[in-house]
């Protein structure tokens, strides 16, 4: 093989790899990203509309429940209601008992007063899943009830809604609990983008599915494969030219280096020969093509980077006209708005969370106390005035005694009465001084918290009241400490809890963390806090900052 045939094949086939494997790549990619984004969209569209039909009805079922008019305000000739269904109030799909299927919601209200049957206008609901914008020209939403049966019009079908039977992955995984988006087939046999979720409200059960077609999202993808191929093509074409022309540039000079060998090996040496100086040219060329190597393995390695979530890589693009590099920065930023955007929705749901845990926390303590607290306060002194058997009388005392002691106990577990009269400083400290009295540990607790205008919120308060019953609870539990020292400071800007035991510690990559560690670090995510965790064994520690939120 000549040196002009190995310059063709090497310099070709490197091209045609490099620009093959940069479509490859910037397909698979821009496929992966458009998949997603689809879904988001999908995901922010189903999510819109199932707000709005749910807030539709509970302001109907409130209409009701506010209304002083009693009565069945329902069409008797269509419906064939059983008595199972008027009997138990709440939000009903009363489709499958209307004669002609008709979708319908129903509400049943039974009062003292009487009963109150009402149906809602369902064409509320249909106008708001016929809302198209962001749907394309294949979208669609609709509703399945449980019996796997539509409940609103399809835009590609005529039949009556309950005349479709719907058994797709995305109505199995919906009444099973499972929201999601995925693709796959729909009604029609069709492959679409879904996603789905469940409506439950009261004894109403629907499912309700945002979904558009495959070939229609695609069809961007198409025309990218297509030019991809015409582009991979026209380069190649071009680099076969050009590298024949460089070739000869290449070789002409080591065909003038072998004439003038030849003459020198005849014994002529006072031979003129002119030489076509091209090296420093090709090295140039190769120098270039080096740069140009880097510079496709910098932006495939970010973009690697990029595919795997690691938004912290460094990237530079080559010059103010890298157009690749500036829209691979482009597309970083917007992964990253995305990312914030979701761990800020993640938080505000943990939070929302929380606070439902503790405000029914709040109402079981209260019902204990308020409730049960009373009656058997009243049991003793039935006992004391009516009982005339003294051992009895003091056996009977003892049991309700021990039983208001276990109430209350329960009752300051569930939700300290104090974290709301006197804050979180004087809470744990009472907290921590009836431990003392039930453990042989030694915990020491030290309040620094400002007495008068604190800052704490009470939602702060709570969470750091949980975090340290966690903490405790962890040492007495595992630990087998003997000594453990609490810190709560106050100060201007953030809130610091200092956390300290002296057993075993703990191996914090290889341990398995259950649920009071994660706990833990949920509670402070959704304070906006940092933690930081040191478990060497005699010396673990835990340090927890809260900002303090004016």
């Amino acid at each position: 093989m000549n040196i002009k045939t190995l310059i063709l094949l090497m310099i070709n086939s490197l091209i045609v790899l490099v620009i093959a494997g940069l479509s490859f790549s910037f397909y698979e990619q821009f496929s992966s990203v458009l998949n997603d984004r689809i879904l988001a969209q999908l995901n922010s569209i189903e999510t819109l509309e199932s707000i709005q039909i749910e807030n539709l009805i509970k302001t109907e079922w409130e209409s009701l429940e506010s209304s002083d008019q009693y009565g069945e305000k329902i069409d008797s000739t269509a419906f064939a209601l059983p008595d199972s269904i008027k009997t138990i109030s709440g939000i009903h799909d009363l489709t499958p008992y209307h004669k002609d299927k008709k979708a319908t919601i129903g509400f049943v209200l039974n009062t003292q007063k009487g009963r109150k049957i009402k149906v809602i206008d369902y064409s509320n609901i249909q106008n708001i899943l016929l809302e198209r914008t962001g749907m394309g020209e294949s979208g669609e939403t609709y509703l399945v009830g449980e019996d796997f049966r539509m409940r609103s019009e399809s835009r590609f079908s005529d039949k009556q809604p309950y005349d479709i039977s719907v058994k797709t992955q995305g109505v199995f995984s919906a009444l099973k609990g499972i929201n999601g988006g995925d693709i796959f087939e729909d009604y029609r046999g069709v492959p679409v983008y879904s996603v789905y979720s469940l409506i439950k409200i009261s004894h109403l059960k629907l499912v309700i599915l945002s979904e558009i077609d495959v070939s229609e999202v695609t069809k961007p993808l198409e025309k990218l494969k297509l030019r991809l191929m015409t582009l991979t093509l026209v380069i190649f074409l071009v680099a076969v030219t050009l590298s024949l022309f460089l070739t000869r540039i290449i070789v002409d000079p080591i065909k003038n280096m072998r004439n003038s060998l030849r003459v020198m090996a005849k014994g002529d040496y006072n031979q003129n020969i002119e030489y076509k100086r091209s090296s420093n040219e090709i090295k140039e060329m190769f120098d270039a093509l080096s740069n140009l190597k880097a510079s496709l393995q910098g932006a495939v390695k970010f973009s690697e980077a990029i595919g795997n979530m690691d938004l912290n890589t460094i990237y530079r693009p080559g010059s103010a006209n890298d157009v690749l590099g500036k829209s691979l920065l482009t597309m970083r930023e917007k992964l990253i708005d995305f990312k914030n955007k979701e761990d800020n929705t993640r938080i505000v749901a943990k939070r929302l969370l929380v606070d439902g845990l503790e405000n029914e926390r709040r109402r079981l303590s209260r019902e204990l106390h308020d409730g049960l607290g009373p009656y058997l306060t009243s049991l003793k002194y039935y006992i004391e005035n009516n009982v005339n058997n003294e051992l009895k009388k003091t056996e009977m005392k003892k049991i309700v005694d021990e039983a208001i002691s276990e109430i209350r106990s329960m009752s300051n577990a569930l939700m300290p009465a104090s974290i709301d009269d006197f804050g979180i400083g004087i809470t744990l400290t009472n907290y921590i001084e009836n431990l003392n009295k039930s453990t042989s540990i030694n915990i020491e607790y030290e309040d620094l918290t400002k007495q008068e205008d604190s800052n704490i919120t009470d939602h702060q308060a709570i969470n750091l009241f949980r975090i340290s019953q966690e903490l405790i609870n962890n040492s007495l539990k595992h630990s087998k400490a003997k000594n453990i020292r609490i810190t709560l400071s106050e100060f201007d800007e953030f809130i610091s809890l200092f956390y300290f035991d002296d057993g075993f510690g703990f191996n914090i990559n290889t341990v398995k963390l259950g649920s009071g560690i994660t706990n833990i670090k949920e509670r402070v995510d959704i304070c906006n806090g940092k933690i930081t965790i040191n478990a060497l064994p005699g010396n673990t520690t835990f340090e927890i900052e809260l900002p303090i939120e004016l």
